[in-house]
Protein backbone atom coordinates (compact mmCIF):
# COMPACT_ATOMS: atom_id res chain seq x y z
CA UNK A 1 0.00 0.00 0.00
CA UNK A 2 1.10 3.81 -0.55
CA UNK A 3 -0.52 6.64 0.98
CA UNK A 4 0.56 9.82 -0.07
CA UNK A 5 0.08 13.17 0.26
CA UNK A 6 1.76 14.83 -2.62
CA UNK A 7 3.37 17.88 -3.82
CA UNK A 8 3.07 17.72 -7.24
CA UNK A 9 0.88 19.23 -10.21
CA UNK A 10 -0.37 18.03 -13.41
CA UNK A 11 0.53 21.15 -15.63
CA UNK A 12 -1.78 19.86 -18.87
CA UNK A 13 -3.14 16.40 -20.38
CA UNK A 14 -3.68 16.20 -23.85
CA UNK A 15 -5.27 12.53 -25.56
CA UNK A 16 -5.62 10.95 -28.73
CA UNK A 17 -8.30 8.68 -30.67
CA UNK A 18 -7.00 6.57 -33.80
CA UNK A 19 -9.36 8.29 -36.37
CA UNK A 20 -10.99 4.57 -37.02
CA UNK A 21 -14.40 4.85 -35.10
CA UNK A 22 -15.98 1.24 -35.40
CA UNK A 23 -19.46 0.54 -34.71
CA UNK A 24 -21.01 -2.38 -32.35
CA UNK A 25 -22.67 -3.81 -35.81
CA UNK A 26 -19.32 -4.51 -36.86
CA UNK A 27 -19.04 -7.17 -34.06
CA UNK A 28 -22.70 -8.54 -34.38
CA UNK A 29 -22.04 -9.48 -37.88
CA UNK A 30 -19.01 -12.27 -36.67
CA UNK A 31 -20.75 -13.20 -33.38
CA UNK A 32 -21.02 -16.71 -32.46
CA UNK A 33 -22.29 -18.76 -29.88
CA UNK A 34 -20.98 -17.37 -26.71
CA UNK A 35 -21.82 -18.90 -23.69
CA UNK A 36 -20.78 -15.35 -21.72
CA UNK A 37 -22.95 -13.08 -24.65
CA UNK A 38 -25.57 -11.95 -21.86
CA UNK A 39 -23.22 -11.55 -19.06
CA UNK A 40 -23.46 -7.73 -17.53
CA UNK A 41 -19.83 -7.32 -18.35
CA UNK A 42 -20.54 -7.69 -22.26
CA UNK A 43 -22.98 -5.25 -22.72
CA UNK A 44 -21.20 -3.69 -26.13
CA UNK A 45 -20.59 0.20 -26.28
CA UNK A 46 -22.23 1.86 -29.32
CA UNK A 47 -18.41 2.49 -30.86
CA UNK A 48 -14.81 2.43 -29.95
CA UNK A 49 -11.94 3.64 -31.66
CA UNK A 50 -9.30 1.09 -33.30
CA UNK A 51 -5.87 1.91 -33.93
CA UNK A 52 -4.76 1.68 -37.87
CA UNK A 53 -2.73 -1.10 -38.89
CA UNK A 54 0.97 -1.00 -37.83
CA UNK A 55 0.35 2.15 -35.31
CA UNK A 56 2.11 1.73 -32.39
CA UNK A 57 2.02 2.62 -28.81
CA UNK A 58 4.97 5.25 -29.08
CA UNK A 59 3.22 6.62 -31.97
CA UNK A 60 -0.26 7.23 -30.31
CA UNK A 61 1.58 8.92 -27.48
CA UNK A 62 3.77 10.83 -29.57
CA UNK A 63 0.54 12.38 -31.37
CA UNK A 64 -0.66 13.10 -27.67
CA UNK A 65 2.09 14.70 -26.99
CA UNK A 66 1.87 16.80 -29.37
CA UNK A 67 -1.18 18.65 -28.89
CA UNK A 68 0.89 19.83 -25.79
CA UNK A 69 3.28 21.45 -27.72
CA UNK A 70 0.66 22.85 -30.30
CA UNK A 71 -0.84 24.15 -27.05
CA UNK A 72 1.97 25.59 -25.05
CA UNK A 73 5.08 25.83 -27.45
CA UNK A 74 7.73 23.58 -28.68
CA UNK A 75 9.99 23.99 -25.06
CA UNK A 76 7.22 22.86 -23.12
CA UNK A 77 9.21 19.59 -22.73
CA UNK A 78 12.35 21.40 -21.87
CA UNK A 79 12.12 20.56 -18.49
CA UNK A 80 11.15 17.10 -18.51
CA UNK A 81 13.77 14.46 -16.17
CA UNK A 82 11.36 11.44 -15.92
CA UNK A 83 9.47 9.36 -19.18
CA UNK A 84 7.23 7.05 -17.73
CA UNK A 85 5.06 5.03 -20.29
CA UNK A 86 2.46 2.31 -19.79
CA UNK A 87 1.31 0.16 -22.79
CA UNK A 88 -1.66 -2.09 -22.52
CA UNK A 89 0.21 -4.62 -25.24
CA UNK A 90 3.83 -3.90 -25.76
CA UNK A 91 4.92 -4.23 -29.13
CA UNK A 92 8.70 -5.48 -28.38
CA UNK A 93 8.90 -8.08 -26.17
CA UNK A 94 10.90 -7.16 -23.09
CA UNK A 95 11.38 -3.71 -23.50
CA UNK A 96 8.64 -0.79 -23.41
CA UNK A 97 8.30 2.18 -25.35
CA UNK A 98 9.67 4.60 -23.34
CA UNK A 99 13.08 5.48 -24.67
CA UNK A 100 11.80 5.70 -28.56
CA UNK A 101 9.16 7.76 -27.11
CA UNK A 102 12.11 10.45 -25.65
CA UNK A 103 13.45 10.21 -28.61
CA UNK A 104 10.79 11.09 -30.69
CA UNK A 105 10.44 14.07 -28.75
CA UNK A 106 13.62 15.24 -28.91
CA UNK A 107 13.36 14.42 -24.77
CA UNK A 108 17.14 13.67 -22.89
CA UNK A 109 15.67 12.32 -19.56
CA UNK A 110 18.09 11.13 -16.16
CA UNK A 111 15.07 8.58 -16.24
CA UNK A 112 13.24 6.19 -18.47
CA UNK A 113 10.74 4.02 -16.71
CA UNK A 114 8.32 1.22 -18.83
CA UNK A 115 5.20 0.19 -16.15
CA UNK A 116 3.37 -3.13 -17.21
CA UNK A 117 1.54 -3.56 -13.84
CA UNK A 118 -0.60 -0.74 -13.50
CA UNK A 119 -3.36 -1.97 -16.07
CA UNK A 120 -6.49 0.22 -15.58
CA UNK A 121 -5.49 2.17 -12.65
CA UNK A 122 -1.77 3.19 -14.14
CA UNK A 123 -2.53 6.81 -15.15
CA UNK A 124 -2.77 6.98 -10.98
CA UNK A 125 -0.10 4.74 -10.53
CA UNK A 126 2.55 6.62 -13.12
CA UNK A 127 1.81 9.74 -11.60
CA UNK A 128 2.34 8.33 -8.41
CA UNK A 129 5.92 6.96 -9.37
CA UNK A 130 6.90 10.43 -10.98
CA UNK A 131 6.20 12.21 -7.99
CA UNK A 132 8.44 9.83 -6.35
CA UNK A 133 11.21 10.22 -8.51
CA UNK A 134 10.66 14.05 -8.87
CA UNK A 135 10.95 13.85 -5.09
CA UNK A 136 13.97 12.04 -5.13
CA UNK A 137 15.93 12.97 -8.01
CA UNK A 138 15.39 16.81 -7.65
CA UNK A 139 13.65 16.75 -10.83
CA UNK A 140 11.28 19.42 -12.33
CA UNK A 141 9.27 17.73 -14.55
CA UNK A 142 8.12 14.18 -15.84
CA UNK A 143 6.37 13.42 -18.69
CA UNK A 144 3.93 10.28 -18.03
CA UNK A 145 2.80 8.39 -21.34
CA UNK A 146 -0.01 6.03 -21.98
CA UNK A 147 -1.50 3.71 -24.58
CA UNK A 148 -4.41 0.91 -25.20
CA UNK A 149 -3.29 -0.61 -28.10
CA UNK A 150 -4.87 -4.24 -28.35
CA UNK A 151 -8.91 -3.11 -29.46
CA UNK A 152 -7.44 -3.56 -32.98
CA UNK A 153 -4.61 -5.98 -32.47
CA UNK A 154 -6.69 -8.72 -30.32
CA UNK A 155 -10.11 -8.14 -30.55
CA UNK A 156 -10.36 -8.48 -34.24
CA UNK A 157 -8.51 -11.77 -34.60
CA UNK A 158 -10.59 -13.81 -36.56
CA UNK A 159 -11.01 -16.22 -33.78
CA UNK A 160 -11.38 -13.56 -30.94
CA UNK A 161 -13.77 -10.83 -33.02
CA UNK A 162 -16.65 -13.13 -32.24
CA UNK A 163 -16.41 -13.70 -28.55
CA UNK A 164 -18.80 -11.32 -26.51
CA UNK A 165 -14.82 -9.42 -24.75
CA UNK A 166 -14.32 -8.43 -28.14
CA UNK A 167 -16.76 -5.52 -28.56
CA UNK A 168 -16.07 -3.84 -25.20
CA UNK A 169 -12.52 -2.65 -25.73
CA UNK A 170 -10.98 0.81 -27.73
CA UNK A 171 -7.45 2.20 -28.81
CA UNK A 172 -6.46 5.47 -27.69
CA UNK A 173 -3.74 7.41 -25.96
CA UNK A 174 -2.93 9.94 -23.55
CA UNK A 175 -0.09 12.01 -21.53
CA UNK A 176 0.82 14.33 -19.20
CA UNK A 177 3.32 16.65 -17.80
CA UNK A 178 3.51 16.67 -13.75
CA UNK A 179 5.73 19.52 -12.08
CA UNK A 180 7.42 19.62 -8.68
CA UNK A 181 7.20 23.72 -8.79
CA UNK A 182 3.94 23.52 -6.27
CA UNK A 183 3.13 27.21 -7.55
CA UNK A 184 1.95 25.99 -10.77
CA UNK A 185 -0.63 23.43 -12.45
CA UNK A 186 -3.25 21.71 -10.62
CA UNK A 187 -2.03 19.99 -7.34
CA UNK A 188 -2.76 16.22 -6.61
CA UNK A 189 -4.12 16.48 -3.10
CA UNK A 190 -4.16 13.25 -1.98
CA UNK A 191 -3.45 9.68 -3.89
CA UNK A 192 -3.54 6.11 -2.22
CA UNK A 193 -2.68 2.83 -4.52
CA UNK A 194 -3.14 -0.80 -2.96
CA UNK A 195 -1.68 -3.85 -4.26
CA UNK A 196 -3.68 -7.44 -3.86
CA UNK A 197 -1.53 -10.22 -5.09
CA UNK A 198 -3.91 -12.74 -4.08
CA UNK A 199 -5.86 -11.80 -6.99
CA UNK A 200 -2.70 -11.61 -9.45
CA UNK A 201 -3.40 -14.62 -11.20
CA UNK A 202 -7.00 -14.50 -12.18
CA UNK A 203 -7.27 -12.76 -15.12
CA UNK A 204 -5.11 -14.62 -18.25
CA UNK A 205 -4.64 -15.04 -22.01
CA UNK A 206 -5.38 -17.82 -23.24
CA UNK A 207 -5.58 -20.02 -27.01
CA UNK A 208 -7.14 -22.73 -28.12
CA UNK A 209 -5.71 -24.80 -28.18
CA UNK A 210 -3.65 -24.42 -24.92
CA UNK A 211 0.17 -22.68 -25.43
CA UNK A 212 2.10 -20.04 -23.86
CA UNK A 213 1.59 -16.76 -25.30
CA UNK A 214 5.29 -16.72 -27.03
CA UNK A 215 4.69 -19.95 -28.45
CA UNK A 216 4.09 -20.68 -32.12
CA UNK A 217 0.56 -22.18 -32.64
CA UNK A 218 -2.95 -21.70 -33.81
CA UNK A 219 -4.93 -20.45 -31.41
CA UNK A 220 -4.91 -16.47 -31.32
CA UNK A 221 -4.57 -15.20 -27.68
CA UNK A 222 -8.06 -13.42 -25.41
CA UNK A 223 -9.34 -13.51 -22.09
CA UNK A 224 -10.05 -16.38 -20.40
CA UNK A 225 -13.07 -15.08 -18.87
CA UNK A 226 -15.73 -17.20 -17.12
CA UNK A 227 -18.58 -16.88 -15.45
CA UNK A 228 -17.01 -17.47 -11.98
CA UNK A 229 -14.16 -15.45 -13.18
CA UNK A 230 -16.31 -12.41 -13.52
CA UNK A 231 -18.53 -12.92 -10.40
CA UNK A 232 -15.16 -12.40 -8.39
CA UNK A 233 -14.32 -9.03 -10.56
CA UNK A 234 -17.89 -8.00 -10.10
CA UNK A 235 -17.98 -8.10 -6.48
CA UNK A 236 -14.22 -7.23 -6.22
CA UNK A 237 -14.40 -3.92 -8.51
CA UNK A 238 -17.40 -2.81 -6.88
CA UNK A 239 -15.96 -3.00 -3.58
CA UNK A 240 -12.27 -1.83 -4.32
CA UNK A 241 -12.95 1.15 -6.44
CA UNK A 242 -15.00 3.15 -3.84
CA UNK A 243 -13.40 1.82 -1.07
CA UNK A 244 -9.97 3.65 -2.79
CA UNK A 245 -11.94 6.92 -3.42
CA UNK A 246 -13.47 7.07 0.25
CA UNK A 247 -9.75 6.38 1.78
CA UNK A 248 -8.69 9.37 -0.55
CA UNK A 249 -11.90 12.10 0.07
CA UNK A 250 -11.17 11.15 3.96
CA UNK A 251 -7.43 12.15 3.83
CA UNK A 252 -7.96 15.85 2.25
CA UNK A 253 -11.21 16.03 4.05
CA UNK A 254 -13.97 15.80 1.63
CA UNK A 255 -16.95 14.12 1.95
CA UNK A 256 -17.26 11.94 -1.09
CA UNK A 257 -20.50 12.80 -1.53
CA UNK A 258 -19.18 16.16 -2.00
CA UNK A 259 -16.61 15.92 -4.53
CA UNK A 260 -17.69 17.73 -7.94
CA UNK A 261 -16.34 14.89 -10.06
CA UNK A 262 -16.20 11.24 -10.31
CA UNK A 263 -13.65 10.13 -13.42
CA UNK A 264 -13.06 5.87 -13.04
CA UNK A 265 -12.14 3.56 -14.93
CA UNK A 266 -14.71 2.20 -17.41
CA UNK A 267 -15.08 -1.69 -17.70
CA UNK A 268 -18.95 -1.42 -18.30
CA UNK A 269 -22.00 0.30 -17.83
CA UNK A 270 -22.70 -1.51 -14.49
CA UNK A 271 -19.41 -0.68 -12.85
CA UNK A 272 -20.49 2.82 -13.95
CA UNK A 273 -23.53 2.74 -12.27
CA UNK A 274 -22.40 1.13 -8.74
CA UNK A 275 -19.57 3.50 -8.35
CA UNK A 276 -21.35 6.29 -8.19
CA UNK A 277 -24.22 5.40 -6.33
CA UNK A 278 -21.43 4.06 -3.78
CA UNK A 279 -20.43 7.42 -3.30
CA UNK A 280 -24.18 8.86 -3.37
CA UNK A 281 -22.92 10.85 -6.55
CA UNK A 282 -25.42 11.75 -9.28
CA UNK A 283 -24.64 10.58 -12.88
CA UNK A 284 -24.22 14.31 -14.50
CA UNK A 285 -20.82 14.27 -11.68
CA UNK A 286 -19.73 10.85 -13.03
CA UNK A 287 -18.99 11.32 -16.96
CA UNK A 288 -17.68 8.72 -19.14
CA UNK A 289 -16.66 8.23 -22.76
CA UNK A 290 -18.29 4.34 -22.88
CA UNK A 291 -20.03 5.00 -25.33
CA UNK A 292 -18.10 6.69 -27.52
CA UNK A 293 -14.31 4.77 -26.81
CA UNK A 294 -15.49 1.54 -25.08
CA UNK A 295 -13.17 -0.02 -21.87
CA UNK A 296 -9.54 2.01 -23.13
CA UNK A 297 -7.89 0.39 -20.10
CA UNK A 298 -5.44 2.71 -18.23
CA UNK A 299 -6.41 5.49 -20.85
CA UNK A 300 -9.90 5.59 -19.63
CA UNK A 301 -9.49 8.03 -16.64
CA UNK A 302 -7.52 10.55 -18.70
CA UNK A 303 -9.51 10.72 -22.10
CA UNK A 304 -12.42 11.23 -20.02
CA UNK A 305 -10.82 13.79 -17.64
CA UNK A 306 -9.57 15.77 -20.81
CA UNK A 307 -13.00 15.62 -22.94
CA UNK A 308 -14.70 16.59 -19.33
CA UNK A 309 -12.10 19.67 -19.13
CA UNK A 310 -12.21 20.24 -23.23
CA UNK A 311 -15.79 20.70 -23.20
CA UNK A 312 -16.37 22.85 -20.22
CA UNK A 313 -18.03 20.50 -17.94
CA UNK A 314 -14.85 20.54 -15.31
CA UNK A 315 -13.89 23.71 -14.36
CA UNK A 316 -11.05 25.92 -12.70
CA UNK A 317 -10.82 25.22 -8.89
CA UNK A 318 -13.30 21.64 -9.75
CA UNK A 319 -11.91 18.59 -7.07
CA UNK A 320 -11.83 15.51 -9.25
CA UNK A 321 -11.56 12.25 -7.55
CA UNK A 322 -9.64 9.55 -10.21
CA UNK A 323 -9.99 5.96 -9.08
CA UNK A 324 -9.75 2.53 -11.08
CA UNK A 325 -9.18 -1.24 -10.10
CA UNK A 326 -7.09 -2.91 -12.84
CA UNK A 327 -7.14 -6.82 -13.65
CA UNK A 328 -9.23 -9.03 -11.83
CA UNK A 329 -8.93 -7.09 -8.89
CA UNK A 330 -4.85 -7.15 -7.87
CA UNK A 331 -4.63 -3.05 -8.50
CA UNK A 332 -6.75 0.07 -7.02
CA UNK A 333 -6.13 3.34 -6.44
CA UNK A 334 -7.36 6.50 -6.30
CA UNK A 335 -6.11 10.48 -6.65
CA UNK A 336 -7.57 13.89 -6.11
CA UNK A 337 -7.02 16.40 -7.87
CA UNK A 338 -7.80 20.31 -7.97
CA UNK A 339 -8.31 21.63 -11.44
CA UNK A 340 -6.39 25.15 -12.17
CA UNK A 341 -7.48 25.60 -16.00
CA UNK A 342 -5.44 25.57 -19.20
CA UNK A 343 -2.42 28.03 -18.61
Amino acid sequence: MTTTTPQESILDLATYLPETRVPADYFVQYAEDDALIDNVMFRAPEFRHHAADGETSADMMVTAAHVLTDRHGDDFFDDVDAVLTHSQLPEVPIRGCGGEVAHRLGLRPSTVLDVHNGGCVAFIHLIDLAGALLRANGGRRALIALAQNSAAQIFTQEQVRGKAQAAIPGDGAAVAVLTAETDSGSPILGLSCHSYGQYSGDMTGVTEPPRKYWEAGTGQLHIGFTEAKIAKVLARGNRMVPEAAIEVADSVGIAPADLDWLVTNQPNRIFLRNWREALELPEERHPDTFDECGNMFAVGIPVTLDTAISDGRIREGDVVMMAAFAHAGDFAGAAALRWAGRR
